[in-house]
């Protein structure tokens, strides 16, 4: 199989797009050529998620859609829900090679002697025996203006509904040096932007000897010539120790723009939940970083129809996101996962009730997001040029993490921009391209 074409079809979060990114460059410093998107190859590498059981369908859908479509490929199956239900996606017709997460970084070994035989062969281990992350290149980001960098790896949680401690095992870092080395490395091919990502990044450096910390890492990055804007992905409230708070507060190149996932506004549910916090911890957080921080872009996520939620519990959530300095939300239906403490829970939230909670909670972040566009219309801002979107338009994001659409040429991908907002509505937030 040396010098076969790979093609992969990713799946879910953030961080199974870097661990694409760095099979890719695995594959390709093996001898295999890495294809692109749409073009046609020898073996198909598909990355999974199992956050949720509409992941679980997405991925078998586009297992399927590989395989009926090139009968004489060979198929790799990895990620999440290769490592969590290994035998069911062996039994699909068509997939020759089933990988865990540890397993997953053999790829260019194990495509290099495999053969179709009409049985899946499995190789699966114990993802809780894991203690490191696997050293792999940054790998080439392919029609990409932003770049993530996993830092971490697993969860030392075990929140009731989530099955992702089963998928990727306990919590790992990376080593600063070599964090350090892979952020000057994306400088110098021009990304300006770095978003550190991982499972947990707030328990990034706790394994470590001599222990560190994300806040130290981040000082270190800070140092680096050329980079512009650091982001964190999501970080666990739990984690903000003053050493946090000082470092995005107060480094040059942190960008005002922080994700903070709270779930619930029911304290009665996040201990059903078995979150690492409760709602005051959580609103001191967020006034402090809204106060320190000026035009503060601040997320969350959460769940509706957790197993347990009353409608009290519902309405006590809407009126603290009404409350906090939240500019956006990302809302998910609480979904069962097989193994998990919340999926044998009695008192089931109905499936209307969900999704009506959903409705009304996704509108109120709309109108949330709309209020905090809206205080940027008039104003000069910074924005990261993501790509063209037609003659004379450009799109971008801003430090705050506000998306919008601008007017004027220049402006290459990758390259910041000034640009003074003119519009934010309903379809989005618009400008103008260096328009005093």
């Amino acid at each position: 199989m040396s010098g076969a074409t790979v093609g992969f079809a990713t799946l879910g979060c953030r961080l199974n797009q870097v661990e694409s990114q760095e099979l890719r460059a695995l594959v390709e410093q093996a001898g295999f050529r890495a294809v692109e998107d749409g073009e046609p190859a020898q073996v198909y590498v598909v990355n999974t998620c199992t956050v949720t059981s509409r992941a679980d369908f997405s991925d078998r859908q586009a297992i399927r859609r590989i395989t009926r479509a090139n009968p004489d490929a060979l198929v790799v199956v990895t990620g999440c829900l290769a490592q969590t239900n290994p035998d069911a996606l062996a039994r699909m017709p068509g997939v020759d090679l089933v990988l865990g997460n540890r397993e997953k970084y053999r790829l260019p070994e194990l495509i290099g002697s495999l053969v179709k035989r009409g049985a899946a062969e499995v190789r699966v281990g114990s993802i809780a025996e894991a203690r490191e992350v696997p050293r792999a290149p940054v790998g080439r980001i392919a029609g990409r203006s932003r770049a993530f960098l996993k830092i971490q790896d697993g969860c030392q949680h075990r929140c009731a509904f989530c099955i992702v401690p089963a998928a990727r095992g306990r919590s790992r870092s990376q080593d600063p040096k070599v964090i350090v080395e892979k952020v000057q490395a994306l400088v110098e091919s021009g990304y300006g932007e770095i978003t550190l990502t991982g499972v947990d990044i707030g328990h990034y450096g706790w394994d470590l000897l001599p222990r560190t910390s994300l806040a130290a890492l981040m000082t270190s990055m800070a140092e680096i010539k050329g980079l512009r804007w650091l982001r964190l992905s999501s970080v666990l409230p739990a984690y903000f120790t003053p050493a946090l708070i000082e470092a995005v507060t107060t480094l040059p190149v942190v960008v005002p723009h922080q994700h903070l996932p709270l779930q619930s506004g029911s304290d009665r549910v996040l201990r059903l939940m078995r979150r690492p916090y409760n709602v005051r911890m959580y609103r001191e957080l967020a006034e402090k970083l809204a106060t320190a921080i000026p035009d503060l872009g601040l997320g969350a996520d959460m769940i509706v129809g957790h197993p347990g939620e009353s409608e009290a519990d519902f309405e006590a959530t809407m009126a603290l996101v009404r409350e906090l300095p939240l500019t956006y939300l990302h809302v998910f239906a609480y979904s069962d996962r097989k193994g998990t403490e919340a999926a044998i829970m009695d008192d089931r939230v109905p499936t209307s009730t969900t999704r009506e909670r959903s409705r009304r909670l996704r509108a109120l972040g709309v109108e949330k997001s709309h209020t905090f566009r809206r205080k940027l219309v008039g104003r000069m801002v910074e924005a990261l040029v993501l790509e063209d979107k037609e003659e004379g338009r450009r799109a971008g994001l801003t430090a705050n993490y506000v998306e919008l659409e601008f007017e004027g040429s220049g402006g290459a991908a990758r390259s910041f921009a000034s640009v003074r907002v003119t519009h934010a509505d309903s379809r989005g937030t618009r400008g103008v391209l260096g328009a005093a």
